[in-house]
């Protein structure tokens, strides 16, 4: 009798574990994730967003910042789509994220994807094939986004405040925020390259420019030719302005970030770092002597990691009505 409960229970016990294991392969992130639920989904996803992105170029930019915005804060879970309520100060109101666009473009989207699959898919998965699309049509890379996503609830400001790299973050600040998502140094410096495209408001470094230690100085790091430029552009307390992050193709997805990294141009004090790291500093040298060979492939795999910080799956989060609103 107690042999037989022994087997009982040994055999009871073997089943949960497939169960499990079966639940944890049906949660995971998978290309094709809506092939029957949602079978246009991509089609639909795309011609959308190239309708905005074909009039306003200018917009693919802030959707691939978004879609990083959102993975580094809580996950790639919608969270920095969600709008501020009286009760809470949500992600997208942030210092870092004031200068986020294109919220509309994910909306258009949404309400295309919900008339066609109404209740299907997330605004996360939807944000990630959006960045995706927006760096294909400034004839960037293509790459499979894996789906499956779920939405968070909640969106707070503070947690963008000190969750996402600030520009000025220095090499350490930067391998160490990448490193707690599960990001590697190559992921960094790759990922760094998606500032090829876009454009910044001066105040993000003006530092560098005209007080960079408090004593009226500029940024040794930063080429002295390049600072004349800046200074042109951009006059002491000028929060407006907006200037090109890569002069000349900032509307092209290339390797022309690098070959300005290594000649000391690049914008932001993350941007020069690169150069302070034995491992960033060969990749930055590497793509600017090789007119960017592996960078396009690099930059595909790093956004598919990206894309898998902290997802919601299974049952865990929901499938937003509103992208701006909890259900």
């Amino acid at each position: 009798m107690a042999h037989t409960q022994k087997l009982v229970w040994f055999i009871s016990l073997q089943l949960l574990l497939v169960l499990f294991a079966l639940d944890s392969t049906t949660n995971a992130l998978q290309v094709g994730f809506y092939k029957y639920t949602c079978p246009h989904l991509e089609d639909i996803v795309h011609s959308t967003t190239y309708y905005y992105i074909s009039r306003a170029p200018t917009l693919a930019a802030p959707l691939l910042r978004m879609h990083f915005h959102d993975c580094f804060v809580r996950g790639c879970d919608g969270s920095v789509l969600l709008k501020s309520t009286a009760n809470n100060q949500a992600e997208r109101d942030a210092i870092p994220n004031q200068s986020l666009r294109g919220f509309q473009v994910i909306d258009a989207v949404k309400s295309a994807v919900e008339k066609a699959c109404p209740g299907v898919v997330s605004c996360a998965d939807i944000l990630a094939l959006v960045a995706r699309d927006a760096v294909l049509m400034l004839h960037g890379p293509f790459w499979e986004v894996p789906t499956g996503r779920r939405d968070g609830r909640v969106s707070i400001a503070s947690e963008a405040l000190t969750g996402l790299p600030p520009p000025f973050a220095n090499i350490a600040q930067l391998k160490g925020m990448f490193a707690s998502k599960g990001l590697t140094v190559k992921d960094l410096v790759v990922l760094s390259g998606g500032h090829t495209i876009g454009t910044s408001h001066c105040s993000s470094f003006s530092n560098r420019l005209y007080n960079f230690t408090g004593k009226g100085d500029t940024d040794p790091k930063l080429d002295r030719n390049y600072i004349a430029q800046l200074k042109i552009k951009c006059k002491p307390g000028d929060a407006n302005t907006l200037v090109e992050m890569d002069p000349g193709s900032f509307k092209t997805f290339d390797e022309d970030y690098y070959t300005l990294v290594a000649k000391r141009r690049g914008l932001f004090q993350s941007d020069a770092a690169l150069l302070d790291d034995i491992e960033t500093k060969a990749y930055v040298t590497t793509q600017a002597i090789t007119q960017g060979a592996t960078f396009a492939n690099d930059f595909a795999a790093s956004m598919v990691k990206m894309g898998n910080i902290g997802v919601l799956t299974g049952k865990n989060g929901e499938i937003r009505k509103q992208c701006a609103f909890v259900n």
